[in-house]
């Protein structure tokens, strides 16, 4: 059996998605390298990290068995709405929503809602391609709008519907994929999760896992920032950052997301802001219900969201920067 305190490097990273880039650490000499190590038991001294207890053989490890694939699609034939505008709510009580339209300029579409009027804004394709976005504020009364640009920055509504949202549970929109968050079944993403996951014995050991590979294998691309500021329509693609071993923080926690959702580890993809220089970023928040688990400097609680940024923690920017977490601001959870 692996130790019920085991090593969970846990930091926090945010990347600018309009203005980190000048203050991204380059990787030096020991760029990249992950911070310490070790478990630390309740008495407070130092375990030895080496995933089994004393006397245990391999014939003894259990690997991680993660649940069924959660998916999300548009379900057209259970869509309403108004000529090319439809509207897939057959899927809010699994935490999302799908959206396509056709216009001919830039459009866009908004969930708010109504009671706490907490609203996220999104780009839709104008040319008919399916759209999937979370539902991130839980249960409640909601109103959705369609728009599509006029002048600059004005837009006019063409399609609005409300509807109630009850979920299955509260992790729903955090296990499955969506425009933020992109992945199938048969991404490389989810199959190299999959690979991870088989050698470790629980969920933390597959958070454990990934945080790993990502950090050993992903680096910060700090061109991609430039374009990303000229871009405002920029989405990751987590199989991209696989295969370019390159990415921004908007990407590394897309990354992340996808690979730990994929095994059934509700992860939320956080855009917000990062103290002192209030720079705009990205990072994740998984939740456990596992009890006992120590990191470095962060405690992984129980029935608890806990902070999970790889972009500094990938590119040798350690703890001391991350802190207690209280110079991260949350501004909107995917």
């Amino acid at each position: 059996m692996y130790r019920k305190k085991i090593v969970c490097l846990l930091a926090a990273l945010l990347l600018c998605l309009g203005g980190c880039g000048g203050g991204q650490p380059e990787r030096g000499d020991s760029g990249g390298r992950k911070q310490e190590t070790s478990a630390v038991n309740s008495g407070g001294g130092k375990e030895e990290a080496s995933g089994q207890e004393e006397g245990a053989s391999k014939e003894d490890f259990v690997p991680y068995t993660a649940p069924a694939f959660a998916g999300s699609a548009f379900h057209a034939d259970k869509a309403q709405g108004k000529g090319d505008i439809q509207v897939d709510l057959s899927a809010v009580s699994q935490g999302y929503v799908g959206v396509t339209g056709k216009a001919e300029k830039r459009m866009k579409c908004t969930i708010t809602k109504t009671d706490t009027e907490e609203s996220y804004a999104y780009n839709l394709d104008n040319e008919g391609a399916p759209s999937i976005y979370p539902i991130s504020c839980g249960d409640g009364s909601y109103l959705l709008k369609v728009l599509e640009q006029t002048v600059d920055s004005k837009y006019a509504v063409l399609y609005k519907v409300e509807f109630e949202v009850v979920l299955e549970d509260e992790f729903q929109p955090f296990l499955r994929p969506s425009d933020y968050v992109n992945y199938q079944e048969n991404s490389a993403c989810v199959k190299k999760a999959a690979e991870l996951a088989s050698g470790a014995e629980d969920a933390l050991g597959v958070v454990a896992a990934v945080y790993d590979y990502i950090c050993e294998n992903v680096t910060y691309d700090n061109e991609k920032v430039r374009m990303v500021q000229e871009n405002k329509t920029y989405l990751p693609d987590p199989d991209d950052t696989i295969a370019t071993g390159k990415g921004i923080c908007f990407d590394y926690a897309a990354l992340v997301a996808a690979m730990l959702r994929s095994q059934g580890i509700p992860v939320k993809l956080i855009v917000g802001d990062v103290s002192p220089e209030a720079q705009r970023h990205a990072w994740n928040m998984f939740y456990t219900q596992e009890t006992g688990w120590v990191t470095v400097d962060f405690r992984v609680d129980a029935d608890s969201w806990n902070r999970l940024d790889l972009t500094f923690s990938a590119n040798g920017q350690g703890n001391s920067f991350i802190g207690d977490g209280e110079n991260y601001t949350d501004l909107y959870t995917y």
